[in-house]
C-alpha cells in the first residue's frame, strides 16, 4: 500500500488543573508505524496459537498490577485529564475487576458450540482469533477505555494497537509496559504514539483485520468509512445525551443526589452519566428545588484531593467548546440558571451549571454537552418523558428513576438506547453487553458479545455426526 507519511511532529501533554506542559513525545515517522505493524503480526501468529490458560495468566497479573499500583496509576490520569483522584483510583480498580473476570469466565466464553443437523450430521462452531486490531480511544476513561478493549483481545489472541487521545499519552505508555510486565510477548499490545493522521492507512493495512472506536460521531464517521472501504469490521461507541427520567414513585432524595453525580462524574465528560434531566410534572417543583440547591454547592477543587467532586476540564479547548455550546444555548432562547462559566484561573476550568426552557429539536436539544453543565426538562406524563427521552439522534445509555413496574417496562422497551438503568446513575457493567444505537455507534463491548466481535466463528461440519 501506499502511505501517506505525515510530517512528524511533537505530541504535547499538559496538566489541566494549571496549564503546565507535562511531557513531550516524539510521533512515530512511517517507519517506526510499519515496523510496529509487522511486529503486530508476527506476535499474533505465536499468540494465536498459545494456550487459552496462558492467555487468561497474562490477563490475571494484569489485574494484579492494575491493583497493586492504583494510586500511581490514579495520579498518572489526574495530572494528564484532570479527573477527581477518588474517580481515577476507582476506574483502575475497575480495570483490575474486569481483567480478572476475563482471566476467570473468560475460556468459558471459547468453547465451542455444537448442533445437530437434519440429515444426520453435526456442525461445531470454534471461536478463532484473527488479527492484529487497531483501538482508537478517547482521554475520559483512559485506562477503562483500553483495557475494556485489550481483556478480549489478549484472550482472544489477538494482537492490539492503540491509537490513544494524545492528552493521555503517558498513560498510553503505561499501559503497554503493565501488559509486557504481566508476560504478553512482544508485539501482542502496542502504544502507536501518533495523531489521528495515519489511522486510515494503518486500518487500509492488510496486517490489521479490524477497528474499534470510542469518541466524537466525526471520528467515528471517519473510522468507519475507512472501515468500510476496505471491508473491515468496526464497533463504534460514540457520544450520548442520555436521559435520566424521574417519576413520581422515585426516592426523590436519592434521585437528586445520583442525578448531582451524574451530572458532574468525571468532571461532566462522560458519555453515559444522565445530560438532560426529564422529572414528571407532578414532582417537578420539589425535585428542581433541590437538585438546583445540590448542584449549586458543587465547587471545583483540586483534583489530587480525595474530597473534591469536580475539577478542571481535560484542556482548555474542550472548557471553551462546552462555553460556546452554553452561549449558543442561550441565542437559541434556553434560560442558564447559574454557573456554566469560565473560571478565571490558569487551567481548564468552570464551573457546573443548569440549563432550563430547552426546545425539544433545537442544536442544544440534540447535541451532547460534554462538561458539567446539565439540562433540566419538565415532562406531563410517561408518554412526554419517552418522547423527550427519544427526541435526539443518539442511544447510548439511559436511567430512570420508578418504583412503579408498568413504568420499568415501557422504560425498558420504548427508551432508545442500548442500555437503561433503573433507581442508579447509569454505568457499564464488567458482566453484560455495552454499546449504543443510532448515532451513538454499532458493536458491542465486554462481556462473550465482546469477546466474540473480533473472533471467526468458524462452523466446521461432520456428515457422519
Amino acid at each position: 500500500m501506499v502511505w501517506k507519511d505525515p510530517e512528524r511532529s511533537m505530541i504535547t501533554t499538559t496538566n489541566p488543573a494549571t496549564g503546565e506542559t507535562i511531557a513531550e513525545y516524539e510521533e512515530l515517522d512511517q517507519a517506526a508505524i510499519d515496523r510496529k505493524l509487522s511486529r503486530a503480526d508476527g506476535a499474533y501468529r505465536d499468540w494465536r496459537t498459545s494456550p487459552i490458560a496462558r492467555r487468561s495468566d497474562v490477563l490475571a497479573k494484569m489485574g494484579d498490577l492494575y491493583d497493586s499500583r492504583k494510586d500511581e496509576l490514579a495520579r498518572l490520569a489526574v495530572t494528564e485529564m484532570g479527573k477527581p483522584i477518588a474517580q481515577a483510583r476507582a476506574e483502575v480498580e475497575k480495570c483490575a475487576r474486569l481483567l480478572h473476570h476475563f482471566a476467570e469466565a473468560g475460556p468459558a466464553m471459547l468453547e465451542p458450540e455444537t448442533w445437530q443437523l437434519s440429515d444426520g450430521g453435526r456442525a461445531e462452531g470454534r471461536w478463532l482469533p484473527q488479527g492484529p486490531v487497531l483501538a482508537v480511544m478517547p482521554w475520559n476513561f483512559p485506562y477503562w477505555q483500553v483495557i475494556r478493549f485489550l481483556a478480549p483481545t489478549i484472550l482472544a489472541g489477538n494482537a492490539g494497537l492503540l491509537k490513544h487521545a494524545s492528552i493521555v499519552q503517558g498513560v498510553a505508555a503505561k499501559l503497554e509496559e503493565l501488559a509486557l510486565e504481566a508476560g504478553a510477548p512482544e508485539g501482542v499490545f502496542q502504544n502507536l504514539a501518533i495523531s489521528s493522521d495515519p489511522v486510515a492507512d494503518i486500518i487500509a493495512d492488510d496486517r490489521v483485520i479490524a477497528a474499534t472506536l470510542t469518541g466524537s460521531e466525526g471520528a467515528g464517521s471517519a473510522v468507519a468509512e475507512q472501515a468500510g472501504k476496505n471491508i473491515k469490521k468496526v464497533v463504534l461507541e460514540l457520544g450520548g445525551s442520555d436521559p435520566f427520567i424521574v417519576m413520581p414513585s422515585a426516592d426523590l432524595d436519592r434521585a437528586v443526589e445520583d442525578a448531582v453525580d451524574a451530572r458532574i462524574q468525571n468532571n461532566g465528560q462522560s458519555c453515559i452519566c444522565g445530560k438532560r434531566t426529564i422529572v414528571h410534572a407532578d414532582i417537578y417543583d420539589d425535585f428542581s428545588e433541590r437538585f438546583i440547591a445540590a448542584l449549586k454547592d458543587i465547587e471545583p477543587g483540586d483534583p489530587m484531593s480525595e474530597d473534591t467532586r469536580l475539577g478542571p476540564l481535560s484542556s482548555e479547548g474542550q472548557r471553551d467548546t462546552v462555553l460556546d455550546q452554553v452561549a449558543k444555548a442561550q441565542e437559541e432562547g434556553a434560560t442558564l440558571l447559574f454557573g456554566g462559566k469560565k473560571i478565571d484561573r490558569p487551567g481548564a476550568w468552570m464551573s457546573a451549571g443548569l440549563l432550563t426552557d430547552v426546545e425539544i429539536g433545537s442544536e442544544t436539544g440534540t447535541d451532547e454537552i460534554f462538561g458539567p453543565v446539565g439540562q433540566l426538562y419538565r415532562a406531563e406524563d410517561i408518554d412526554h418523558a419517552i418522547r423527550i427521552a427519544n427526541a435526539i439522534p443518539y442511544g447510548l445509555g439511559s436511567a430512570a428513576w420508578t418504583n412503579d413496574a408498568d413504568e420499568r417496562e415501557r422504560f425498558a422497551n420504548e427508551i432508545e438506547a442500548g442500555m437503561t438503568t433503573f433507581n442508579a446513575v447509569n454505568g457499564s457493567k464488567i458482566e453484560a453487553p455495552f454499546g449504543g444505537i443510532k448515532r451513538s455507534g454499532h458493536g458491542r463491548e465486554l462481556s462473550r458479545f465482546g469477546l466474540h466481535e473480533f473472533m471467526n466463528l468458524k462452523t466446521i461440519v461432520y456428515p457422519e455426526g
